[in-house]
């Protein structure tokens, strides 16, 4: 397979990395730096997921003022996702070429600015219109953002620091879904738009002041990862994010065990309001408490699958099949209950366990790829989780719930766990050979 070399950096100081940087001695492992990184990317998820998920804390007051149809309210959610789906792979290959931060600030500004367009949307039609450009600015930033909280960190903490970065999502709905609702009631729901676009703006501004490609380059475990085009290395092309068995594997198994965790996101404010017969919003504030299981759950399974793999990476899948076990028992038990204590229960145990697997996949993408392209590989990931996830999800359930109901539609929304198992079981199977392939790519980079 042919490798590509690339040349020295350009002599912009945003993405021009020193020499001493990737030469030089690394820095302390005391450093604050890389968790500061962490943090401001974080924050922006947050203010990616509080943009994308305020939605589902006003589906009632869109559903009375517009008088819009549960499969309408859903493809309100969907287009998000699917816009994120469709073009975060090419704007992921964009974002390792022409500078990860600026891409990032870029993204940010753009989901942030179409947020103010919901706040002053006045139809359903130029909402559609303003939430497929949330979509577009939101598209790549969970790739490339994972991307470059991964770069300045070793391998070993992977697998927690990918799901505590992916549930910020989680916790960025829940915010979302939380503060949207009550903003709606005391103010209207234009200004839950708006409160969440200003806060998105603001952390843009602070993360362009703070993070830069020659920083990150100085505390990279791997510099290759940080900025590809600026050292002289072998670079993998994009056709080898797809030829890996193992790499498709995760993935495929990445966006089904997401589907209902993405369901519970924007329907539990819905299912509160109906089912137990809450107003909007403390619905979204019980609820919320659904979706905070659901980020706790990303941070603490990624936390479990390091400290059971350290021995052996390959247990990685083996604990993605174990959290799509739970969560498919406890969803499907739970919603098939009626109302009452045992139902939030196991719905609780379901939603912890319901994205377990994120943090595992994401590992083992980052630990399948070259890292030349590990920002395009987490494109595609986050591809998968779109498209069959974050997208199909929210949607699928809302066109059963027109026919069915809700709660129906509800009990049925963990059946993808099935093939999401099937997948990682084959996963840990390829897994060696997908180890081998990455090694004959370049065996430098042999783990």
């Amino acid at each position: 397979m042919e490798l590509h070399t690339t040349a020295a950096g350009t002599a912009d100081h945003d993405t021009a990395v020193p020499a001493r940087a990737i030469t030089g001695s690394p820095p302390s492992r005391r450093s604050i730096y890389p968790w500061v990184v962490f943090a401001l990317a974080f924050g922006l998820l947050l203010a990616d997921y509080m943009s994308r998920q305020v939605l589902s804390a006003i589906f009632p007051f869109l559903k009375t003022e517009w008088m819009l149809s549960d499969s309408q309210l859903a493809s309100l959610t969907s287009v998000v996702a699917l816009m994120v789906g469709l073009l975060t792979l090419p704007l992921s290959i964009v974002a390792d070429r022409w500078g990860r931060t600026r891409s990032l600030v870029l993204m940010a500004v753009l989901w942030s600015a179409a947020t103010l367009l919901c706040a002053v949307a006045a139809s359903y039609e130029q909402m559609l219109g303003a939430r497929f450009l949330v979509g577009v600015g939101e598209a790549a930033y969970g790739s490339v953002g994972i991307a470059v909280v991964l770069s300045v960190f070793a391998p070993r903490v992977h697998a927690a620091l990918g799901g505590a970065f992916m549930a910020g999502g989680s916790f960025g709905s829940v915010l979302g879904v939380a503060l949207g609702g009550v903003i709606a009631v005391q103010l209207g729901w234009r200004w839950s738009f708006a409160t969440m676009a200003v806060f998105g703006l603001i952390l843009a501004v602070l993360f362009r002041a703070v993070v830069t490609e020659a920083k990150l380059a100085r505390y990279a475990t791997d510099p290759v990862a940080v900025a590809p085009s600026a050292v002289d290395t072998v670079r993998a092309p994009v056709s080898t994010l797809f030829t890996n068995p193992a790499v498709l594997c995760a993935y495929l198994g990445s966006g089904l065990q997401i589907f209902t965790a993405a369901v519970l996101l924007s329907w539990t404010p819905s299912f509160f309001n109906r089912q137990y017969d809450l107003p909007p919003d403390k619905a979204g504030l019980v609820a919320s408490i659904v979706v905070l299981f659901v980020g706790a759950g990303m941070v603490g399974c990624g936390y479990i699958t390091d400290r059971v793999s350290r021995a052996d990476m390959s247990r990685k899948w083996t604990t993605a099949v174990v959290f799509c076990l739970i969560s498919l028992v406890c969803l499907t038990i739970g919603f098939g209950l009626g109302t009452g204590p045992a139902q939030l229960i196991l719905i609780g145990i379901g939603a912890f366990f319901s994205g377990g697997s994120s943090g595992p996949t994401a590992a083992m993408v980052a630990n399948l790829t070259h890292p030349s392209v590990r920002a395009s590989a987490f494109g595609t990931l986050t591809l998968a989780n779109s498209l069959l996830g974050l997208a199909l999800g929210p949607f699928v359930v809302g066109v059963l719930a027109d026919h069915i109901g809700l709660t129906d539609a509800l009990r049925l929304a963990p059946l993808p766990y099935l093939l999401a198992i099937a997948a990682f079981i084959v996963g840990k199977r390829v897994y060696p050979a997908g180890l081998r392939r990455l090694t004959a790519l370049d065996p430098a980079i042999a783990r």
